[in-house]
């Protein structure tokens, strides 16, 4: 297993009770990071941090709506008041949305999936932004994207859309943050077996679905993580302002 030498950071993640978000934190601290988790789920969120006893580093959970921005911002205060500083931010927080048509997406639905996958990567990336700034030691902030914000899919223009916004906005904040030491940076993954897909799509639509990426599979977790983990490290200290694909293959067709 790798170790990508994160001793002495603090990260945040967010959605980090399950599926890529959890196996971030495990790369993470493995490798020597403080981790602080946001999720909707107090009982998620405890099974997480039990787990990451193990490595023996400092632990810390919160409940955060990320589509709130008070509580957003309350909760980033609360991670440097308790560890002292942030230096990792994971925006991976995210929602599936309802499968319609872009004809037939209600504005309720619309709404509901920016509100989370769109606003709430802007919050915690803001607060975490404030934070590095004022620590004045830098940053790696890692947003979560999906291949999806590089193409289309039928009956999800909501999180397509959503998506694609979270790499425009990973640009931007590259460029504006580049000074400060903080770099930001933008993974789309491909199909990946978490929660969230395995409650959207059947087995059979999974195995029609692996037959799309060149490598014949959807991707794990741990895969996603190792990425993300890089990409907060100091070897990819040239790497900010960059949008990374990792889908078995999915979009070189």
């Amino acid at each position: 297993m790798n170790s990508y030498g994160l001793g002495g950071r603090a990260a945040v993640i967010t959605g980090g009770a399950s599926g890529i978000g959890r196996a971030c934190a495990h790369v993470m601290a493995r490798s020597g990071a403080d981790i602080a988790i946001w999720d909707r789920d107090q009982e998620a969120i405890d099974v997480v941090l039990k787990e990451l006893e193990v490595y023996d580093y400092r632990l810390h959970g919160l409940v955060v709506d990320v589509g709130d921005s008070g509580a957003v911002d309350e909760a980033m205060e609360h991670v440097v008041s308790t560890l002292g500083h942030v230096s990792i931010a994971v925006c991976n927080a995210g929602i599936g949305g309802e499968a319609l048509t872009s004809g037939d997406y209600t504005d309720a639905a619309w709404h509901q999936v920016i509100r989370v996958n769109l606003d709430g990567v802007f919050y915690t990336q803001r607060a975490a932004i404030r934070a590095m700034k004022a620590a004045g030691r830098g940053g790696s902030i890692v947003n979560m994207a999906s291949i999806l914000g590089a193409v289309g899919f039928p009956t999800a223009s909501a999180y397509t859309a959503a998506k694609h916004a979270v790499v425009g906005l990973t640009q931007a904040a590259a460029w504006e943050h580049a000074a400060d030491g903080i770099r930001v940076n933008a993974v789309g993954p491909g199909f990946i077996r978490t929660p969230l897909v395995e409650s959207h799509l059947s087995e059979e639509q999974i195995a029609a679905l692996a037959a799309q990426h060149a490598l014949q599979r959807i991707g794990e977790p741990e895969e996603v993580a190792e990425l993300v983990a890089w990409l907060a490290s100091d070897a990819a200290s040239f790497a900010t302002g960059s949008y990374y694909p990792i889908d078995g293959g999915y979009l070189a067709r």
